[in-house]
């Protein structure tokens, strides 16, 4: 059995870099289901052949393909001391999703990050400058951040319902972050 810590968070608060540290500290893979997902498209696997054929025509890949692939890299030897969720579930649905397979891989912990909207806006700027990404403009950040607090409350209830739910003040210095988070490993 393979316990899952899913990190929740709208974006620009720190997920991955957060996660990405906290994985190597503890010896837990570190799943970005996007990195995941281009890896498959990428590779040509069966499942990355169906999603392609889906982005091409511009359709989301759905919840049950994401998680047939989820399911497969849980599999991996790097998954057996537990596994870090950034960006997986995002809605409702994905964690009912998640839920089927729960008796090999039950999430364990949720972990929150928490930030205002001003403070992300700021980050996901700078980083969009550091970058060069021309998606993220102010008027497209407002956008996802609204998307985020639509799709993902429902979420954080139904975790919070569940009592594995950890609320972090991903505002401040990273150092202070990281303790906040590894206290709950």
């Amino acid at each position: 059995m393979t316990d899952l810590v899913v990190f929740l968070g709208p974006p620009g608060a720190g997920k991955g870099t957060q996660a990405i540290r906290i994985a190597s500290e503890f010896n837990l893979a570190h799943i970005s289901t996007g990195d995941m997902l281009r890896e498959h498209v990428k590779e040509l696997t069966d499942l990355g052949k169906t999603a392609k054929s889906l982005l091409d025509e511009g359709k989301l890949v759905p919840d049950d393909l994401v998680i047939q692939m989820l399911t497969e890299r849980l599999s991996h030897e790097d998954c057996l001391r537990g596994s870090i969720l950034d960006g997986f579930p995002r809605t409702l649905p994905q964690a009912e999703s998640l839920e089927k397979i729960s008796n090999k891989f039950p999430v364990r912990k949720v972990i929150v990050f928490e930030a205002d909207q001003e403070e992300l806006t700021k980050r996901i700027l700078l980083r969009g400058e550091i970058s060069g990404r021309s998606d993220d403009t102010e008027d497209s950040i407002r956008v996802r951040l609204e998307v985020y607090q639509k799709d993902t409350q429902p979420l954080i209830n139904f975790y919070e319902d569940k009592r594995i739910v950890t609320k972090i003040n991903a505002v401040g210095d990273i150092d202070n972050i990281y303790k906040l988070i590894s206290k709950e490993f």
